[in-house]
């Protein structure tokens, strides 16, 4: 057993090199991208915590299709209320409608995990809009003064 999530992560980015740490602009903290996050008992605990993660905004910057779902990986330039900025990659799934409306420079709220800081963030697709306008206004702010 020792070595095998090494291995299995080797094995990914040999398969996907469009999803290696590299080429998605992330560093040695990021865990990698799950084959099957259903199966990934890491994936599923993370997810879980990102629901209640803190809320931040993302500008995308791209996405790479990672199978027919359509699940995809979504990468943002993530900045959050602290004044903190950092590459975030989500591993959602969306609706072809979804897909379809996605446009590098957009700007979402995501959730991330401060304590954790892997680059894992999730869309807040729960997100109160009153809340996001706050934060917005926030970060706006900083970046004036």
């Amino acid at each position: 057993m020792f070595g095998r999530k090494k291995k299995l992560d080797d094995m990914v980015a040999q398969l996907r090199p469009d999803l290696s740490r590299e080429s998605l602009g992330v560093g040695p903290d990021f865990p990698g991208v799950a084959p099957n996050p259903l199966l990934s008992g890491d994936a599923r605990k993370r997810n879980a915590e990102l629901r209640t993660g803190v809320l931040a905004l993302g500008v995308l910057v791209g996405w790479r299709e990672v199978n027919s779902n359509p699940r995809v990986v979504l990468m943002f330039d993530v900045e959050t209320a602290e004044g903190v900025s950092f590459r975030g990659v989500a591993d959602e799934d969306l609706t072809v409608t979804e897909l379809a409306r996605l446009a590098p420079g957009q700007t979402l709220p995501v959730r991330y995990r401060p304590a954790v800081m892997d680059h894992y963030v999730a869309l807040a697709r729960d997100a109160d809009p009153a809340r996001v306008r706050q934060l917005s206004d926030r970060i706006a702010s900083r970046k004036r003064t």
